[in-house]
């Protein structure tokens, strides 16, 4: 039998050498790669500047908001620029150089001019949240505690990062709410104004889905896609997930597959499952259970 110190490096040899059909599922480390610990230090910099005190430092003084506001600020442009470039180095073919190194820090400062908006948007939230919930006390309950609040935080991050075309750190922002919230909303999403999700718990919002504004959601919800049995390189190509047109309701557990339209004003029960498009102000319901006899499996 060997030693403990044998062990340990014939395992060590054994497991730093990938063979070519690892390679395919474990990347070659001779490039920078991005960092999950970073990355969530980034969201929590970035919840800090949009609802200070609420997040970060706590703000006993208006007088120092400007300050705290700055130095997080700061410090967001320095890692946000160093997690573009490793996610940029991560993804792409391209050597690693000074060109890249700029054109991160050019995506940071971009980023950090869509800040303002990104906070405009999250207040819409924050009080579309309060409005449709009669136990919530107070917009700050609402921010402090809503897993509704944190997801979108994320959500709506992720989702100008990648309107600016940065690779790999989008998707890690939306998997750390998802972890945290469990409402998993790919960074893609497009979400208007005003938008809920009451609970939160469950819910799915796929890649290619439009959300107008002043739409709610229950737990549960899932706007996903049809299963695609086509080349999944063509398929990502191909919208495939639901259009939810303004003031639209859902209630929990309801499932609306494919590309559909859901008319503005529409209102959808629990326990639906929904694969066709609905005109305005539809009102849809879960149809009675149909009772069958299935004998060996027979109609399954």
């Amino acid at each position: 039998m060997l030693s403990p110190t044998e062990t340990i490096l014939k395992n060590v040899d054994i497991l730093s050498q990938h063979s070519t059909e690892e390679y395919k599922y474990i990347p070659r480390h001779d490039k920078p790669l991005p960092s999950i610990e970073k990355t969530a230090e980034i969201v929590e910099l970035i919840k800090s500047i949009i609802f200070p005190g609420f997040f970060g430092d706590s703000i006993a003084n208006q007088k120092t908001l400007k300050y705290h506001i700055g130095m997080n600020t700061e410090k967001l442009y320095s890692l946000l620029t160093e997690q573009i470039y490793n996610g940029i180095c991560f993804s792409s073919q391209y050597a690693v150089g000074k060109d890249i190194k700029s054109k991160a820090s050019e995506l940071a400062l971009i980023f950090i001019d869509k800040i303002p908006e990104i906070k405009r948007l999250l207040c819409t939230d924050v009080k579309a949240t309060f409005d449709r919930d009669p136990s919530a006390k107070s917009y700050a309950e609402v921010i402090f505690s809503y897993p509704t609040i944190k997801a979108l935080i994320n959500h709506r991050v992720a989702h100008e990062l990648l309107l600016l075309g940065v690779p790999t750190i989008p998707r890690i922002i939306s998997e750390l709410a998802h972890s945290e919230t469990g409402i998993d909303i790919h960074p893609a999403a497009k979400i208007g104004e005003y938008f809920s999700i009451d609970h939160g718990t469950g819910v799915v919002i796929g890649e290619t889905c439009i959300i107008g504004n002043h739409v709610r959601l229950y737990q549960g919800v899932t706007l996903g896609a049809k299963s695609i049995l086509a080349d999944k390189a063509h398929a990502k190509d191909i919208p495939r997930h639901p259009i939810l047109e303004d003031n639209v309701t859902i209630y929990s557990n309801s499932t609306v597959l494919g590309r559909i339209v859901i008319g503005h004003n529409t209102v959808i029960g629990g326990n639906v499952w929904l694969t066709t498009p609905l005109p305005p102000y539809s009102n849809i319901l879960q149809q009675k259970a149909v009772e069958g006899l299935f004998t060996d499996g027979l109609g399954i």
